[in-house]
């Protein structure tokens, strides 16, 4: 039985990736503020926490079950998995991700509380499309299914349920806000991909990458840095003036992402590439709130 260290347990959580459940709470409270008016800081800290929460059980699950696919292998080109390294065994990292899972739950009680059946169906799908993103019969991530789930839970439902939360309705402008959330947080799997394509073509992963080859993923990846910046002249066009200028700042690091992508291999060197995406999710998505605010 391996041991559990807290730098193991520390990198299977992948924190480079939690500002994907981070920051659409970020969004939907900021559009709740300067849409609304309205905030609840104990329901924004439990959003917040929860989403963690399943953030990281997914991301638990991934490890493990990319391992015993035969996904995550000693050619991996990525960064270093626990399952895959022998930090963890599969049996430990699921046993925590139920754990993360099991605390998400917890901390979505006074979600339920104020919200009512509609956050409970939100979480419940949540959890289980967290588990079915490699787990089950027909694991998303497996089909070419997981960038729609990112799109979707990461991006539309994420920022639309937080907002709900404060305001106890919902706004054509959440579905603006998640979409262009949420094909940043697609940015991250496309990169992903894109990079194991090979690999995964060995375990059977028919990611959109696998599917439709790497010419497919780079667009891919470029088209999920251009529409959210070009869904900013909607704010605009609504008034929301810094929540069109602010995310503006990322515009140098997509530009050159962009151009780096079009230039790219499925190699370690698209780590840097995925690095420099997370750091635009979380600045665009940082800008976007506080363009809202104020």
């Amino acid at each position: 039985m391996a041991s559990i260290t807290f730098q193991s347990l520390l990198l299977a959580s992948r924190p480079k990736t939690l500002t994907a459940a981070l920051i659409p709470v970020f969004v939907g409270t900021g559009l709740a503020w300067g849409l609304a008016g309205k905030v609840d800081w104990l329901i924004f800290a439990c959003t917040l926490l929860s989403a963690l929460g399943i953030q990281i059980g997914t991301n638990f699950f991934n490890d493990a079950l990319d391992f015993e696919k035969g996904a995550d292998t000693s050619e991996r080109v990525g960064p270093k998995r626990v399952t895959q390294s022998g930090q963890m065994t599969a049996k430990q990292v699921k046993l925590y991700a139920i754990i993360s899972f099991a605390l998400a739950i917890l901390l979505a009680i006074p979600l339920v509380v104020k919200g009512g059946w509609i956050i409970v169906a939100i979480g419940l799908l949540s959890l289980l499309f967290g588990y079915l993103y490699t787990g089950g019969p027909f694991p998303l991530a497996y089909v070419g299914l997981g960038d729609i789930f990112v799109i979707i839970f990461f991006g539309l439902v994420a920022v639309a349920g937080t907002f709900y939360l404060h305001t106890g309705v919902y706004l054509p402008e959440t579905l603006v806000a998640g979409l262009q959330v949420g094909l940043l947080s697609t940015s991250l799997i496309a990169i992903n991909n894109a990079r194991d394509i090979e690999q995964d073509k060995k375990a059977n992963k028919k990611t959109l990458a696998v599917r439709f080859g790497f010419g497919f993923a780079r667009w891919e990846i470029v088209l999920t840095q251009i529409i959210p910046l070009a869904l900013c002249f909607y704010w605009w066009r609504q008034d929301h003036h810094l929540a069109a200028f602010l995310p503006m700042v990322s515009l140098i690091w997509s530009w050159t992402l962009v151009l780096d992508t079009l230039t790219a291999k499925p190699d370690q060197r698209m780590n840097d590439l995925l690095a420099q995406a997370a750091k635009i999710h979380l600045v665009f998505g940082i800008c976007l709130a506080f363009g809202f605010v104020y």
